[in-house]
């Protein structure tokens, strides 16, 4: 693959991860608390702050470790054709599980996660006062979708081996910052004092667009990858 259709799907692949909402639910649900209790703004953005740096972190450490791994498959200086397909397969499988249930059929934006779990993130949310607290919210927050996750991760970490190092940490870390954007966006409007319910109204609203947004470009992108990895290279499934 030329260098754009990498750097293209690197894009794609980033976008798609920032589409999903879990973090983002959950950076609402703590900030929600925190204004419940009237704490300071400064307080509040510091909270938000070492969330979204515990997402940050996690999803790095993710990217790292499936860089790690794709490197360990090489074969004669690229991933083999095999693994691409192997890719492409989990790509449309979890694309397809995002249109059907990742958004809870009923009022709000509540998501697929096991009542347990998402019943964890409402408790850790109410008592989180604390920066240390706030990161290890974020860290869960991700290991919680990283079902979804893993996927346009796993597409980004097999293009980054085709890059030297240093461009695997560049190109690397762009993907994890566009990852982030949304979320990102979401603590910006808060810090500024954009209200929490506005924000989930919106979201409320458009649910279903996000869902079948992220579900189709996660078919696209392994439509993409296998013609150009798969099909181009003379393997078919």
């Amino acid at each position: 693959m030329d260098y754009i259709l990498l750097l293209s799907i690197i894009g794609l692949a980033g976008l798609v991860h920032s589409s999903f909402q879990l973090s983002v639910s959950t950076l609402t649900l703590m900030s929600g608390h925190s204004l419940g209790k009237e704490q300071s703004r400064s307080k509040l953005n510091r909270l938000m702050t070492s969330f979204v740096l515990g997402v940050f972190t996690m999803t790095s450490f993710l990217l790292i470790a499936f860089v790690t791994f794709a490197t360990q498959a090489l074969k004669y200086g690229q991933v083999p054709v095999l693994y691409w397909a192997g890719a492409c397969g989990f790509l449309f499988g979890v694309g397809i599980c995002v249109w059907l249930f990742y958004f809870r059929r009923n009022k709000g934006t509540s998501l697929w996660i096991p009542r347990h779990f998402a019943e964890y993130l409402t408790t850790r949310s109410k008592k989180t006062k604390r920066g240390a607290e706030a990161f290890g919210l974020g860290v869960s927050s991700v290991l919680g979708e990283v079902l979804f996750i893993s996927a346009p991760v796993l597409a980004a970490a097999f293009v980054l081996t085709k890059f030297d190092f240093l461009s695997q940490i560049l190109y690397g870390l762009a993907y994890v910052l566009i990852s982030i954007l949304f979320l990102v966006m979401v603590s910006v409007m808060v810090s500024r004092g954009h209200k929490i319910t506005t924000i989930q109204k919106w979201r409320e609203k458009n649910k279903y667009f996000l869902q079948f947004a992220s579900g189709g470009s996660l078919l696209v992108l392994a439509f993409y990858i296998y013609v150009n990895e798969v099909v181009m290279n003379g393997f078919f499934l």
